[in-house]
């Protein structure tokens, strides 16, 4: 079949960034510069032009800047993104007539004969000719200016057209810089290619891309011993957590429980009178989605803890769990919204052998699947409407994938500086899935990656394209639900190790703390590889907990140092100049990262043996850390203010993990 206009030249491929051929968006942050990339030739010898057009969605016309070459056909441009919300952009690219005529031009020009020659020839006639062909591409080009610029190139025309009549012996060059510049401004674009997809692309705020949370339990945040916690008891913990330079305070749900099956202490499936349940299990008499437990306070509190964080610098990051207790308002109003077995009883949640009768799943397939949407939705809306920004969605990759693609957009079409954390450990199609389809940020495998191979392979892998382009990792060295074998054995040490290739792998890290600042490793089951418990002993999803967060086993302030050190280094707050450096010692793992123009470069080496001292010589990739391959430099230690000075790119560790497992460098540059 014929094209509708076969006299369009030019091919436009591998356009990058962009998500599955556009289907989804590439995400950026508000400020970025977005780098365009693109392979754009055309046949024969003629130049090529091409500029990236884009624009918010907001805008209906479209902005533009050149393109300019690289090497081998591959073009680059890059646009500014300063508004939140998705952008669209597409490439454009033609046959440069006149560009083509300028070098054609000084080929001709360069070979004329040296007119200081005793018998000059006479100037070949094709030059006027070329002139005069030079003179038609600037008479369209004025045609298509405007004002000032037209006139300007009517001028250019005439004294091109002036000069092919003069027949000289010996021509210069006519042409300007910014004769050519001026004629660039309006291209012929007749026949020119415009790809045919426009190119999502969202932008979010920077929280987006740096962020440090810190989850807590509410019901525990009591300073009496026995007396359940409020809101307002956590409204006076946040100084504490803004001190240790947080960014985030995460609550698991802070709703109703159900009396219906109720979970015991250690995950009893009985509970004990008094006991106060899982804030899993949504939903009481009290209301569901949209109440607050009586015992937390009331909703004029919450809205208090709200603006109290803010003042702290602080956002409030709620727990959405779609799902509900049996005694949940929905269970009755709408059972369609659940699965019903044969025996006429709804189907709770179970992961054989495990069972959880204290919750009920809701029903994607249900013939009201419209109503449960909408539901869902209104909860998002209720809490949007109360000043939350910050969700962290549990177990989303067990609800449909296209009700969260929806349901994000639905809620960022009104309120585009909301973020969504992904709670998802699956498989790396469905994670990938989800963030594709809308989430912020998404929970990762780094708890189970444990050795160096699996580190260095992962980190690569999340934080280079094409997957750094849509998903954002979150690594938490624990959770309520995941106390992992290397914290049940490793004791202090591994604890201070784990937090700090968190907070240095990824510029979005949190912990579940206090739990994780007083090193609680206590598992319900002693785990031997792949059997065991990941659970906590006396695990607080089950009951309320008290902490000593004075007791001298914590390590709160080896992670308040943490978190300052990533405030005050730009190098933390990015992901993408991660490298790795190559040590012979298994145990030692050695990165750093730096800002575009190295004013501010980290480098990190951490001994992985929570038991014994190990040591190793580093071999450093000068050039990743904006040095010259031979030389001194010196480096600071911003967990010990330690300063050492180093040679070229072979340089000695030794670190004590018992003292502090990791060396967090600081490239000093000369002021």
């Amino acid at each position: 079949m014929k094209p509708s206009e076969g006299r369009r030249r030019i091919v436009i491929e591998e356009i990058q960034p962009q998500v599955d051929a556009g289907r989804y968006p590439a995400k950026r942050v508000t400020g970025d510069l977005v780098e365009v990339t693109a392979a754009i030739f055309g046949d024969g010898h003629d130049h090529v032009a091409a500029r990236l057009l884009y624009r918010h969605e907001s805008q209906k016309k479209w902005a533009s800047v050149p393109f300019q070459e690289l090497t081998n056909d591959m073009w680059t441009a890059s646009f500014p993104v300063d508004k939140l919300g998705m952008w669209r952009f597409t490439v454009e690219a033609w046959v440069d007539h006149f560009d083509t005529w300028v070098h054609d031009l000084g080929k001709r020009l360069a070979a004329q004969p040296d007119p200081k020659e005793p018998t000059p020839q006479a100037t070949p006639q094709d030059i006027p000719l070329a002139l005069r062909i030079g003179a038609d591409h600037l008479e369209a080009a004025a045609s298509r200016a405007k004002g000032e610029d037209a006139n300007r190139l009517k001028l250019a025309t005439e004294q091109l057209r002036t000069l092919a009549e003069a027949k000289l012996p010996f021509y210069e060059s006519p042409i300007t810089p910014e004769l050519e510049e001026l004629a660039a401004k309006y291209p012929d674009l007749s026949f020119a290619t415009k790809y045919p997809v426009e190119l999502p692309l969202w932008v979010d705020r920077e929280r987006a891309r740096f962020s440090s949370w810190y989850e807590l339990f509410p019901r525990s945040a009591s300073p009496v011993p026995g007396r359940h916690g409020t809101l307002k008891d956590v409204e006076a913990r946040l100084p504490e957590i803004a001190a240790m330079g947080f960014d985030v305070v995460y609550l698991p749900p802070i709703h109703p429980i159900g009396v219906a099956f109720r979970k015991g202490k250690n995950n009893s499936v009985t509970a004990e009178p008094g006991e106060e349940g899982s804030p899993w299990a949504i939903g009481s008499a009290e209301g569901g989605h949209t109440e607050i437990h009586p015992k937390l306070g009331t909703l004029a509190d919450f809205d208090n803890l709200v603006q109290a964080a803010q003042a702290q610098g602080m956002e409030l990051a709620l727990d959405i769990a779609f799902q509900c207790s049996p005694d949940h308002p929905w269970v009755k109003q709408h059972p369609a919204w659940f699965v019903h077995r044969p025996d006429g009883t709804i189907q709770y949640a179970e992961n054989p052998p495990k069972k959880y009768q204290d919750i009920y799943p809701l029903n994607f397939e249900s013939s009201d699947w419209r109503g449960l949407w909408d539901a869902l939705f209104g909860v998002f809306k209720f809490w949007v409407d109360r000043g939350v920004r910050v969700f962290r969605v549990d177990n989303p990759h067990t609800k449909a994938l296209p009700f969260w693609k929806w349901c994000i957009a639905e809620v960022q079409s009104t309120a585009p500086d909301s973020l969504f954390l992904a709670e998802a450990f699956t498989r790396p199609h469905v994670m990938y899935s989800l963030a594709k389809g809308g989430f912020t940020q998404s929970y990762t495998y780094f708890t189970w990656r444990t050795d160096k191979p699996d580190l260095q392979s992962y980190f690569e892998e999340l934080t280079q394209p094409p997957v750094s382009d849509f998903f954002r990792p979150n690594v938490w060295p624990n959770t309520p639900d995941i106390l992992h074998e290397q914290l049940q054995t490793g004791g202090r040490p591994m604890f201070m190790q784990r937090v700090i290739l968190a907070a240095t792998l990824s510029a979005n890290y949190g912990i579940y703390g206090p739990a994780y600042e007083l090193c609680e490793g206590r598992p319900a089951a002693p785990s031997s590889g792949k059997t065991g418990s990941e659970e906590y002993l006396d695990s607080e999803k089950y009951q309320i907990r008290e902490w000593d967060r004075s007791s001298p086993q914590s390590i709160a302030p080896l992670i308040t140092q943490l978190n300052k050190i990533r405030h005050e280094h730009p190098a933390l707050q990015r992901n993408e100049s991660l490298h790795f450096h190559p040590c012979p010692n298994p145990s030692i793992l050695c990165y750093s990262k730096s800002t575009p123009d190295f004013s501010d470069t980290i480098l990190v080496a951490v001994n992985l043996d929570p038991l014994n001292e190990q040591a190793g010589i580093i071999n450093l990739a000068l050039d990743k850390l904006g040095l010259p391959w031979q030389g001194s430099f010196e480096v600071e230690d911003l967990l010990t203010g330690a300063r050492y000075l180093w040679h070229d790119q072979w340089n000695y560790v030794a670190l004590k993990p018992s003292v502090i497992p990791a060396h967090v460098f600081r490239i000093v540059r000369p002021t």
